[in-house]
């Protein structure tokens, strides 16, 4: 009996080890020093420690039903206020709370460009936080080219003060504490795609023409942002997915073979290139289609390795839980004008990878968008990687993750609306 004991508890402490070294490989401590702007993108950070000699190197957890453990860090200065109550560093969503390591001083405002109608409010926003709040204001350089904006005189003094990037040249991802996004759910997309690894928290105001993903109103904008300020807010982290695109280089290239040279003539051999490597970080969906040609779209799926099904229509679309309008821990996969009635949307574990590859029958290419971006062509020996991201969008709520969510839908999407029938009178028969 005693013996018996013994090898349950030392199972129990194998399985729990496995478990530690599965959350610690994602729970990767942010930087949180604030340099000045450099250019390009800054190196990927590691999500794992450095493994001890002859240790747990290779250790992989296969065949969980769970995706990566989310990272609690947003930004140089965000968090999420740890509740001590938590199992395996899970958390109950309702109790997620914004908190701020030290006090917020630089700012991300996002406005929607080609936009008169928020001039106005992009204005009284920025004076706010420069002059009440005296906050660092960062600004994309192609907002503070508008001419309404330029000829504005009164506005001169605040513009002055602005630090401006421009996208894909500047990196800022040390630079801001939080982001506050002005028009519809594309600003708060496009805030996504700014930060590839950790996302400072998001306030998202609605002054776009849907707003699902924005739920603050600009009316009482003072008060909103000054209790963001002082980390009284609750959050909603939005997954995402990690995408690696891998295309194979078809151009070969020829180099010297150890400088030796026969009749005169140098030998020469071909060599094939490494395979270009790109990865993105993805809040709503992966679109797989067929592009401009006209014939059908012909794809490979692979989940963790084993072919489950081969998409012929027009593409295949892989969404995250926002991307379905669906809070779940869980990965979509929707077909486009499935070529059988049989094929319906599947959801599958967030633990799982997929792949996406042409079919080796296959007769056209296949293009592939992130969020509406960065569209680019797939060739056959392509191949489209898609897991579960450790760095979420930390969504700051008006209320709390549910009552913003049943909200959006009624407001927005107008669920379960319709008109109501009418009540029956004392002098009405019931039929």
């Amino acid at each position: 009996m005693e013996r018996t004991q013994a090898k349950l508890y030392s199972n129990e402490k194998r399985v729990s080890s496995e478990d530690a070294l599965y959350f610690a490989a994602c729970d990767g401590e942010e930087d949180s020093s604030c340099g000045k702007t450099i250019r390009g993108r800054a190196k990927s950070r590691s999500l794992s420690a450095s493994p001890g000699p002859g240790s747990t190197k290779d250790f992989r957890r296969t065949r969980s039903m769970h995706g990566p453990c989310p990272v609690t860090t947003f930004g140089p200065k965000a968090c999420m206020l740890q509740n001590p109550k938590t199992i395996m560093h899970i958390q109950d969503p309702a109790s997620q709370v914004l908190t701020w390591n030290k006090p917020p001083k630089s700012v991300l405002v996002i406005k929607k460009v080609r936009d008169a109608s928020l001039l106005q409010p992009f204005k009284d926003l920025c004076v706010f936080l420069t002059e009440e709040k005296e906050m660092i204001v960062y600004v994309e350089k192609k907002v503070l080219e508008d001419p309404a904006i330029i000829n504005d005189e009164n506005f001169g003094p605040v513009k002055k003060r602005f630090c401006t990037f421009r996208e894909d040249y500047d990196d800022i991802s040390n630079q801001i504490d939080f982001i506050i996004c002005l028009g519809g759910d594309g600003t708060l997309l496009y805030a996504s795609s700014l930060f590839q690894d950790s996302v400072p928290p998001v306030m998202a105001f609605h002054l776009g023409s849907l707003g699902f993903l924005t739920p603050f109103s600009f009316d009482n904008f003072q008060t909103q942002v000054t209790q963001v300020i002082e980390g009284n807010a609750a959050l909603v982290l939005r997954s995402r997915l990690e995408v690696k695109v891998v295309k194979e280089h078809r151009d070969k290239k020829f180099v010297m073979q150890n400088g030796v040279e026969e009749n005169g003539l140098t030998l020469k051999k071909p060599e094939k290139e490494l395979p270009k490597q790109t990865k993105y970080q993805v809040l709503n969906e992966v679109v797989v289609d067929r592009g401009p040609s006209s014939y059908l779209s012909n794809v490979d799926v692979f989940l963790d390795g084993h072919l489950i099904t081969t998409v012929q229509g027009d593409g295949v679309i892989v969404s995250t839980p926002t991307g379905s309008t669906a809070y779940a821990a869980a990965i979509m996969i929707t077909p486009i004008c499935p070529h059988s009635l049989s094929f319906r949307p599947i959801v599958v574990p967030a633990g799982v990878e997929l792949k996406i590859m042409l079919s080796p029958e296959a007769r056209n290419t296949a293009w592939v968008s992130f969020d509406g971006r960065k569209r680019q062509e797939i060739c056959h020996g392509d191949s489209i990687s898609i897991t579960t991201s450790c760095y979420p969008v930390p969504s700051i709520c008006f209320r709390d993750p549910v009552n913003d969510w049943f909200d959006s839908l009624a407001e927005c999407l107008h669920w379960n609306v319709r008109k109501k029938q009418n009540n029956f009178t004392s002098d009405e028969e019931e039929y």
